[in-house]
């Protein structure tokens, strides 16, 4: 990779149709979706880990007006788990090399996990 290049995660809805431009397909769900088999999802790894603590995903209960807290919350758990460093690392790796879609399964697209790790790691990888 260039300098000039920049390392850029996209995020999309399990239920949407897979296609070429996704790159690698990550399920960064903790709990598989509902209603899709692994043949369905077409996913290259499931990062379960990477998801909220179980408590914070409670809390937060995809409630729109909890989420500017919850992103806080789960950028947190990120910079200060240290087992979130070798799955960061590995994900940036990956998307240095070619493109990655970040696969989550909430019904809504602007207040959920996943929108909050792309954020996060574009600012890591920047």
């Amino acid at each position: 990779m260039s300098d000039s290049q920049e390392i850029i995660f996209k995020v999309k809805r399990i239920y949407a149709p897979p296609s070429p431009q996704d790159g690698v397909r990550i399920l960064v769900d903790r709990l598989w979706p509902r209603g899709i088999s692994k043949d369905q999802a077409s996913i290259d790894e499931w990062m379960k880990e990477i998801a909220p603590s179980p408590d914070l995903r409670k809390w937060f209960g995809h409630r729109p007006e909890r989420f500017a807290e919850f992103a806080k919350l789960y950028e947190r758990e990120l910079e200060e788990d240290p087992s979130h460093i070798p799955l960061v690392r590995r994900l940036l790796e990956t998307a240095a090399d070619r493109p990655v879609t970040l696969i989550y399964s909430a019904k809504d697209p602007i207040h959920n996990h996943a929108v909050v790790l792309q954020k996060w790691l574009n600012r890591q990888g920047g």
